[in-house]
């Protein structure tokens, strides 16, 4: 593939990045995808700062590939973790989930580029006054928090293509390289992988949610706590509670109650399926196997190469 503005905005071979998942993006995953051309991205909202900076050290002695960390601002001890990035030298962060302006010029100044997650064309906006070097457009299809006007991300592509010449990444629902093809056709210079490097055997995801994910069908996910913050998780024993919670009215602090702490972790990471929080993306219906992250992103490669060729041969009738 030729260079495009992402593969060299972050000085990698290939335009796949990692989505820098809770509890699945440690430093295994990340160093993984940076050796296999893409860019990996530690994901900072599962970790204590100390965690971080352990992960971020074990990333760069497995690695001399550029790599980065993906912060949720939401999250507490945001100063703490963007301290330690500086310290420790990372070059690339990706924010979400809060306000670009805050961060944007901050770690710039210390020569660090920085991408923000979009979920609507508004967000997309702000992100460009911010500054920001490129911008991720997350469609609704994605695992994890999501927006919640539910924007496709065959639609959010265009739109945010439309009001912003910055360098773009599609996010959301994508897994094969015919995706790949797609989302770049589309206006993407690039894009965020995460569900399908969730099954990956570098990811640090329990081996059970990894198997749960490649046996979900379509219609396994759906978005929940749309009161609070929507998220994408597979439908299970705690979903179904939340559901019907949802249904019969529950108000913010009964779902927050019925959410707990640590949700998450209890179902990703320690791997239990029917109390903890599943989350992950529609595109899991076309997950069937847990793969090595270099197989994973060779397969794509050759399926995207195969895909370019099938259309300039394309005859049209019409």
């Amino acid at each position: 593939m030729t260079n495009n503005r992402i593969t060299n905005l972050f000085q990698i071979k290939l335009p796949i990045i990692q989505g820098g998942m809770i509890w699945c993006s440690g430093w295994e995953l990340t160093s993984a995808v940076s050796n296999s051309g893409g860019l990996g991205l530690i994901g900072a909202g599962s970790m204590h700062p100390e965690t971080l900076r352990e992960h971020i050290q074990k990333t760069q002695k497995a690695t001399h590939k550029p790599f980065g960390v993906n912060i949720p601002l939401l999250y507490p001890d945001t100063e703490k973790i963007m301290k330690i990035i500086i310290e420790e030298g990372v070059k690339i962060v990706f924010t979400s989930a809060g306000n670009p302006k805050t961060w944007t010029k901050v770690l710039q100044d210390k020569g660090i580029k920085v991408a923000h997650v979009v979920s609507n064309s508004k967000f997309a906006l702000k992100a460009d006054e911010a500054g920001v070097d490129a911008i991720v457009a997350e469609g609704f299809e994605a695992g994890g928090h999501n927006g919640r006007e539910e924007t496709t991300t065959l639609e959010l592509i265009p739109l945010v293509r439309k009001i912003s010449a910055k360098p773009l990444i599609a996010a959301g629902g994508i897994a094969t390289g015919r995706q790949l093809l797609s989302t770049m056709l589309l206006g993407a210079d690039a894009v965020q992988m995460g569900s399908v490097f969730v099954v990956s055997e570098e990811s640090s995801a329990h081996v059970n949610f990894k198997n749960e994910v490649i046996k979900a069908k379509e219609g396994s996910t759906y978005l929940a706590l749309k009161q609070i913050t929507p998220v994408r998780l597979i439908r299970n024993n705690f979903a179904l509670t939340l559901e019907n919670a949802e249904l019969k009215g529950a108000t913010k602090e009964q779902l927050i109650d019925i959410l707990g702490n640590r949700r998450a972790k209890k179902g990703m990471f320690e791997g239990d399926l029917e109390e903890g929080e599943l989350e992950i993306g529609q595109v899991s219906a076309l997950l069937t196997k847990i793969k090595p992250v270099k197989n994973i992103i060779d397969d794509i490669m050759l399926e995207y190469r195969v895909s370019r060729e099938q259309i300039a041969h394309m005859k049209f009738d019409f």
